[in-house]
């Protein structure tokens, strides 16, 4: 075999163009590298639902036995909920719903308001209300 045949004599035989080709492809790789778009923090939109109900004058205590707990109740039975927060203050409270990434949000939203009209006979005439949020509607200062 021959030192003249193969894929390697070129490179063999002309070293200083070797290196400047070996230098110009590193010079686009490092070029190349920077020109990709890097996100800081990924643009996860979690699929989210809050229901809040108010009575005014209720206590804390009243919110959470008399409107939680019967939402809690219907709302463990919906499917894909992957985190379920309540809070209740003097004549509020407020429930959050995070769904798995993989579901719908609108599916969600009607499974919730199901779930809102099957516990109407346990809660206080005219609760609560449901709506839908976005990790990217919460400012950055409440997001946890």
């Amino acid at each position: 075999m021959s030192s003249e045949s193969g894929l390697s004599a070129p490179f063999i035989r002309r070293p200083v163009a070797t290196s400047l080709l070996t230098a110009a492809l590193f010079l686009a790789g490092v070029l190349g590298f920077r020109g990709l778009p890097v996100a800081p923090l990924p643009q996860v939109d979690y699929p989210t639902i809050s229901v809040n109900a108010g009575l005014p004058g209720a206590s804390p205590e009243t919110m959470a036995s008399a409107v939680a707990t019967p939402l809690e109740r219907q709302f463990g039975r919906i499917a894909g909920i992957s985190e379920m927060t309540s809070a209740s203050q003097v004549g509020t409270t407020g429930i959050t719903l995070q769904f798995d990434l993989s579901r719908n949000i609108d599916a969600a939203a009607r499974d919730v308001q199901a779930a809102i009209n099957a516990a109407r006979g346990q809660l206080p005439a005219g609760l609560p209300n449901a709506h839908r949020t976005t990790a990217r509607s919460i400012p950055p200062t409440r997001r946890s």
